[in-house]
């Protein structure tokens, strides 16, 4: 802080500081001495959203900058919070939580079969990844953007339907976690599974809006997902009310 050129002071000398200068030059430092020793990036609960605030997704809560959550982190409340989440875990047999997905340890990496959203796994060999193509899209009316996905399956087996979901970036092992993307993920054996980046945007998830559809004598996988537009995004966060679900 800089007490030299305050009003009052003698040249070479320290002025005396304010009170709220004092908070704010307090706050600072143990923000600093904070972020040495706590990871935002490893905790699950921290999300950065399309505004630029900062959120706690346990305690529901929005902060305007990384030192403000930091210190949520360690209040009351989220403290509170993390110990009946832990007690609930507990007592439901789910000690063996990953700590940076919120998943069990054995489905972390384990793919579908592990998600329950495929067969048990086979011992199938490869044949490589499936042609796709993808097309943005967007409404003219509601001005929502989407992605549409084509994907070409030739050689699939006829009694094979291909699988998909769209997973957190922390959930995938293939590349670093990265909060502002998500994963848009399609199994077809014995194609290799494959796994579309795409913004980690909230989806509409109405019936309307998202689909898939397998035609089996062509072979192909279609996919829609559309996004939120941001004035809804806005609406869903908003306290005490009820978006589009």
């Amino acid at each position: 802080m800089d007490y030299q050129n305050r009003a009052g002071s003698k040249f070479g000398g320290g002025g005396v500081a304010s009170h709220s200068a004092t908070n704010a030059d307090r706050r600072e430092r143990l923000r600093k001495l904070a972020l040495e020793t706590i990871d935002l990036d490893k905790d699950p609960y921290f999300f950065r959203n399309h505004v630029g605030s900062f959120e706690c997704r346990l305690c529901l809560t929005v902060h305007q900058n990384d030192g403000s959550y930091l210190a949520h982190t360690q209040g009351k409340k989220h403290q509170t919070n993390l110990a009946r989440r832990a007690a609930r875990e507990a007592k439901e047999g789910k000690s063996n939580i990953d700590p940076q997905t919120g998943l069990p340890v054995g489905v972390v990496g384990a793919g579908f079969g592990a998600l329950g959203l495929g067969q048990t796994k086979k011992n199938v060999v490869k044949i490589g990844r499936p042609g796709y193509k993808i097309t943005k899209i967007r409404d003219p009316v509601t001005r929502q953007q989407g992605l549409l996905f084509q994907l070409q399956y030739p050689d699939i087996s006829a009694d094979v339907t291909p699988q998909w979901q769209v997973m957190s970036a922390f959930t995938q092992r293939v590349e670093e976690p990265d909060r502002n993307f998500q994963y848009l993920v399609v199994a077809a054996e014995p194609y290799e599974t494959c796994g579309f980046k795409i913004p980690a945007r909230e989806l509409d998830k109405r019936e309307e809006r998202q689909f898939s559809f397998w035609d089996p004598d062509a072979r192909e996988f279609w996919i829609q997902v559309m996004f939120m537009t941001e004035r809804e995004e806005r609406f869903n966060a908003a306290p005490g009310l009820t978006g589009r679900r």
